[in-house]
This record gives C-alpha cells, structure tokens and sequence, in this order.
C-alpha cells in the first residue's frame, strides 16, 4: 500500500517541480521565455499563419499552472462596453498613427510588406480573421506573458513597470523590424508604450486584444480598399 502510495504521487511531484520550473527563471524557465518571444508566427501564406508564440504562452500558463488573472485575463464588469472601448480605440489610434504620426515620422503613405492586398476585396475576410488571431495572440505574448514574468523579476514598483512598458515595447518594435523595416519598427514601437501604459495601470487584457484586433483590421481594410495614400496625406498634402 505505501509502495502504490508512493508511486502514485510521483507523476504529481514531478509535475508540480516541472510547473515550478517553468514559473521561476532557471535554465527551463529562461527557455520557455525565448521560445515564446521568439515564437512568434508561422506564415503559410501571405496573411495566413499560426500563432506560434501565442500558442506557446497558453500552453506555458497552463502547464506552469499560472492563474489566468496574473495574466490580465479578467472577466469584465461589461462585456459590451469593453468591446465598444476596444473597437473605438483600436480604429481611432490606427487612424491618428495613419494620418499624423507615420506622417511626421517620414514613413510612406504605403506599407510595402502588405501592398500586395491593394484591391483583393476576396481576402477580406480570411485577412479579418487573422488580424484578430495576431490581435490574441501578440498581446497575450508582450502584454500578459512578459509583463508577467517580468514583474516577477523586477516587482512591481513604479520604477519597475515604466521599465516593463519600455522592454516590451521594445521587443515588440524589433518583432516588426524584420518584414516592416524601420517604419515597421516605429510604428509597433509607439503602439507597444501606448498599450504597455494601459496594461501597467489597468492589468486587464481584453480590452487591448479587442483594441489591437481593430487596429490591424482598420489597416488592412484601408489598404484592401486601395485607400492608404488617401488617408495618409489627410492631413499633409
């Protein structure tokens, strides 16, 4: 009987050491972080791929036991006002970095690493879909994942998190300078400390998933719609 005892608990032991290895930053716990930063998306083609680095954060938080709520991953007071919020603000700050930011920065008025959706209203929805897949799956990653484990690092104090908000951002910024060079860089850049500032003050996820889902839509419908010089030069001629 302690001999099955024994052996019954073992597999619980061994799982409950492997989860602790994963929430603390030992050589499995370092290998979890560069996996899932560097995950990232797996294209197929053009506008579809998997979410790898997503993906991968989930299976963390599940394996390493992690309560979702660490994550950001509250149930809103209102489900419809938290959508609302995100849509609005999402569409609204991709415009305002279309029309006035970008500009002033010197970027084109075109993105060249997406100018092949010009007029390809047929790929409108499968380019929906995957712009609230990479919605999910990017804040899950450098907002709920690495302000998590990085809090755990450095605490939670103020110091703390403007440097948080400034390592994601960055991180998230160089996720972008491969396919979208320097303009690419900027802009994700810029949108990391925007939504890294919200999530340090509110520690609430959704509404930037949804927010980040309409910004990336907001973008394609606009270049889809053939409309990106249009509303590039709205403001500067």
């Amino acid at each position: 009987m302690p001999s099955s005892i024994v052996e019954n608990n073992e597999p619980i032991l061994s799982s409950d050491q492997f989860a602790a290895d994963l929430r603390g930053f030992g050589l499995i716990g370092i290998l979890s972080i560069l996996v899932i930063i560097f995950g990232g998306n797996l294209f197929i083609t053009g506008i579809v791929f998997i979410p790898l680095g997503g993906l991968f954060a989930l299976v963390w938080t599940l394996r390493s036991k992690t309560p979702w709520s660490e994550l950001g991953y509250i149930r809103p007071k209102s489900w419809i006002g938290t959508i609302l919020v995100g849509l609005a603000f999402g569409t609204g700050f991709k415009l305002l970095m279309k029309t006035i930011v970008m500009p002033l920065l010197g970027a084109s008025a075109v993105n060249p690493t997406y100018h092949f959706l010009s007029g390809s209203k047929a790929m409108l929805p499968a380019a929906l879909l995957f712009m609230v897949v990479a919605g999910f799956s990017e804040e899950t990653v450098f907002r709920s994942f690495l302000f998590e484990r990085l809090g755990k690092l450095l605490g939670t104090r103020s110091w703390s998190k403007a440097l948080i908000v400034l390592i994601t951002a960055g991180l998230f910024g160089l996720g972008h300078l491969t396919d979208q060079g320097l303009v690419g860089f900027e802009q994700a850049a810029i949108f990391g400390l925007i939504y890294g500032i919200i999530y340090a003050k509110t520690g609430k996820i959704w509404m930037l998933i949804i927010s980040h889902a309409a910004f990336d839509i907001t973008a394609v419908v606009i270049i889809i719609l053939n409309l990106e010089s249009e509303v590039a030069h709205f403001f500067f001629k």
